[in-house]
């Protein structure tokens, strides 16, 4: 086993960093965080954590703080861009046993995540300049210092600084959607997760509490029209939304951006590892970003704990882990292929077969990682 106190550089302050800086610290790591941000973040979007999620933070020792400030979603709901219901599954039933789904601002999340690290130094608003893997370990260069580390984690997302100076390769690709993000007040919800199906375009609500609202808009990446226009058709609760929204500042205070994915042939190059969305990012359409990071930390720290030295702890990490993040894509790409079809078509599919889809998605992911 290894024999010495390891200390780690983990380069991301976000749910994966933080995580893993958990899990490594308790397995009795010297960590330390680099961060590019200048601050933790005090607004943002919401965040669905399924229940495989809920049970990591469990996990992490984390899960009952994480409840106790989130909605506790107990049916998903999906319909037709007019409101028609297509399919409803009982999630609360479905992950009976694993985990609570989870509603919550990302923000919430992130300083519970923060508040589990006590002790961990965190440096904010620093970025690698240079990264050299060596045979003694790993250097990296930050502003005006210079230091060795045992092992480098690269949590830094899907535009990962240590990816790019590390593996040098383009691993970032777009999967053809334009997504847009934003939270407003809506007053108090039922507990359930619901998203209109439009003609290449979806529009989800999740109550995250507060009597606020977190939605999610998606459409075709190569498309001009502003979000009324994409929407446009939608039944309400969608033009009420819009006017919240507007009243708020528009698009001015949405998250928007392309939907890319991560791919790579190999998540570690000697003592560097990349994990989280920095390794293998996808659509978000499974809601499992933030379940295959807080994985990743657990499985890091086992991985560890069994292992002689770092690189063969590594390769058992990622020998391990790789199996569940490629069937999250596999998925994620079949739900992507459904846009194609003809509304008429999916419609009676998913009024026939959504419920036994749901399933065949999530099943594995009821098992352990």
């Amino acid at each position: 086993m290894l024999g010495h106190e390891v200390r780690v550089l983990v380069v991301g302050a976000g749910l994966a960093g933080l995580a893993a800086a958990r899990t490594l610290r308790d397995w009795g790591a010297a960590v330390e965080i680099f961060e590019r941000q200048s601050a933790p973040p005090r607004e943002g979007s919401g965040i669905y954590l399924p229940g495989n999620a809920a049970r990591a933070l469990e996990a992490l020792g984390l899960g009952a703080l994480v409840a106790e400030c989130a909605v506790h979603i107990r049916r998903q709901r999906t319909a037709d861009h007019l409101g028609r219901p297509l399919f409803e599954v009982d999630v609360e039933r479905w992950w009976h046993g694993v985990g609570p789904c989870l509603a919550l601002p990302r923000a919430d999340l992130h300083q519970v995540l923060l508040a589990g690290i006590d002790g961990v130094p965190v440096r904010w608003g620093l970025s690698p300049e240079e990264v050299s893997v060596g045979e003694e370990g790993v250097t990296v260069t930050a502003g005006d210092t210079s230091a060795r580390y045992d092992l480098v984690l690269g949590a830094d997302g899907v535009h990962s600084t240590v990816r790019q100076l590390v593996f040098g390769i383009a691993a970032v690709q777009p999967v053809g959607q334009y997504a847009r993000r934003f939270v407003v007040p809506w007053g108090d919800q039922p507990e359930t997760w619901s998203v209109l199906l439009g003609v290449g375009s979806a529009f989800l609500t999740i109550p995250i509490g507060g009597g606020q609202v977190y939605c999610y808009c998606d459409g075709p990446l190569e498309d001009p029209r502003s979000l009324r226009e994409l929407l446009a058709g939608y039944a309400d609760p969608v033009p009420t939304l819009l006017d919240a929204l507007e009243t708020m500042g528009g698009e001015r205070v949405m998250h928007a951006g392309p939907v890319e994915e991560v791919v790579l042939d190999r998540w570690s190059h000697g003592a560097v590892l990349l994990i989280g969305d920095a390794a293998h990012a996808t659509s978000p359409n499974m809601a499992q970003g933030a379940a295959m990071a807080f994985e990743d930390a657990a499985i890091l720290a086992e991985s560890l704990a069994k292992a002689t030295e770092i690189t063969s702890a590594l390769s058992a990490f990622e020998h391990r882990r790789r199996p569940r993040t490629d069937w999250v894509r596999r998925q994620t790409h079949r739900r992507d292929r459904a846009r194609t079809l003809s509304p008429t078509v999916r419609d009676l599919t998913l009024r026939g077969f959504g419920t036994r889809i749901f399933h065949a998605n999530y099943r594995p992911l009821r098992e352990q990682p």
